[in-house]
């Protein structure tokens, strides 16, 4: 069993408030939510306003589908977010 953690750093310069900030990261999560059967959190920068990080697990038995399946949603982050994404990782467990 192979499990598959993408992290990601996002800047979000639109943002004026950590209600602006929730907002956008809540619609990312059940964007993200919708499309794929992964867990998501924002691990870190919960109390700045134009950072987060976000993490996603997914498992399988198999690497690749693993794989693909984070760098789909890494693209998702990259084109579908009021934001820039910054940073991003993936490890596998």
């Amino acid at each position: 069993m192979v499990i598959g953690v993408l992290s990601l750093e996002f800047f979000l310069p639109a943002c004026r408030s950590l209600k602006d900030k929730r907002r956008i990261i809540l619609r990312f999560k059940d964007r993200v939510r919708g499309r794929f059967n992964v867990a998501l959190a924002e691990v870190d920068f919960q109390d700045i306003w134009q950072r987060s990080r976000i993490a996603v697990v997914t498992l399988n038995s198999d690497r690749k589908v693993v794989d693909q399946m984070l760098r789909r949603i890494q693209e998702e982050a990259e084109t579908g977010l009021e934001g820039e994404v910054v940073n991003s990782e993936i490890c596998y467990l």
